[in-house]
């Protein structure tokens, strides 16, 4: 049984923040923001608004668009490191808010990979004919733990959350191959200190180059596919440099890379997904393309899909 994406959804706050906003309450301008990350504004969830409430409604958004009801879901996995409290979890909050009431739920804590991480754990109980429908979710209010005085890490960070239905797909699509990866030792380079994020920008945009870089050639390997079978690359909004070098790497044209950074910002486990919703909207991913799928994040951590796309 081969599993893939059947259903998907986002949801982004209304408030948007721009470069210009910003440069009013710190040291920091438009060009400095955007030749060095690509992000020219973002998304900020308001004080009535916590983690839960921006997963549920990219949840309802996915359930409707797999056409199948809050009931028929086995599985609930929620990719956060914004949860509203440590416990109880997102995903148990989002079960009995959403009414899939046979659902087990839990979190998982692997920052930006996060959604990799659920997407590859939701295959597995398909695949075993465990379960039928499994959802998954990358939601973060980043905003809640972002220093506003720190502008190496104000201007990168936005709220959002991204859905997926894991479910049985026709014979020859759904997820071919991943790789999933963590490297503690370089913890130290992007986590949160006490109430905020911190980050060492020069060894996380050195790891994430290469790293990137190499998952996306090791999917693509383990699935029996050549770089010029990669119709579409989806990767982590967290910085355009980081982004193009995977593109590079996959000797891919501009047209073929998602890029919504420049709209979002780094919304952490929710920027995939929220990507994938953006350019399936845009008529860009169509059925049976290969798209290739790839994040990394604090921990360090890492993931990369290829998938054929369709049900």
């Amino acid at each position: 049984m081969n599993a893939g994406i059947i259903g998907i959804g986002r949801y982004n706050p209304e408030k948007v923040v721009t470069n210009a906003d910003l440069e009013k309450i710190m040291d920091t301008s438009d060009e400095w923001i955007r030749t060095r990350t690509g992000i020219e504004e973002r998304r900020l969830a308001g004080d009535d608004m916590d983690t839960s409430d921006l997963a549920y409604e990219a949840a309802k958004n996915a359930i409707k668009n797999a056409e199948i009801d809050p009931e028929d879901i086995d599985l609930i996995l929620v990719a956060t490191v914004t949860p509203d409290t440590p416990f109880p979890s997102v995903a148990t909050m989002l079960q009995e808010r959403l009414g899939a009431k046979k659902a087990a739920a839990m979190d998982i804590s692997a920052a930006c990979a996060g959604f990799m991480y659920g997407i590859v754990t939701a295959k597995q109980f398909i695949e075993t004919n465990t379960y039928k429908h499994v959802l998954v979710i990358g939601v973060e209010k980043l905003s809640k733990i972002t220093d506003w005085d720190d502008r190496n890490t104000a201007v990168l960070f936005g709220d959002g959350a991204g859905a997926a239905i894991v479910g049985p797909v026709s014979e020859g699509r759904g997820i071919l191959s991943f790789e999933l990866g963590a490297d503690g030792s370089g913890g130290k380079h992007l986590f949160q200190n006490g109430k905020y994020i911190y980050m060492n920008g020069r060894e996380v945009f050195k790891f994430a180059v290469r790293q990137m870089g190499e998952s996306c050639i090791n999917v693509i390997e383990k699935a029996g596919l050549k770089k010029e079978d990669v119709d579409f690359l989806i990767p982590h909004q967290a910085n355009i440099r980081i982004m193009e070098a995977s593109r590079q790497r996959l000797e891919l044209p501009e047209e073929k890379m998602s890029k919504t950074v420049h709209k979002y910002g780094n919304t952490s486990a929710a920027s995939i997904p929220i990507s994938l919703v953006e350019e399936l909207e845009a008529g860009k991913v169509k059925d049976d393309d290969v798209i290739v799928m790839v994040g990394f994040g604090g921990g360090l951590t890492w993931g990369a899909i290829a998938i054929k796309w369709g049900r």
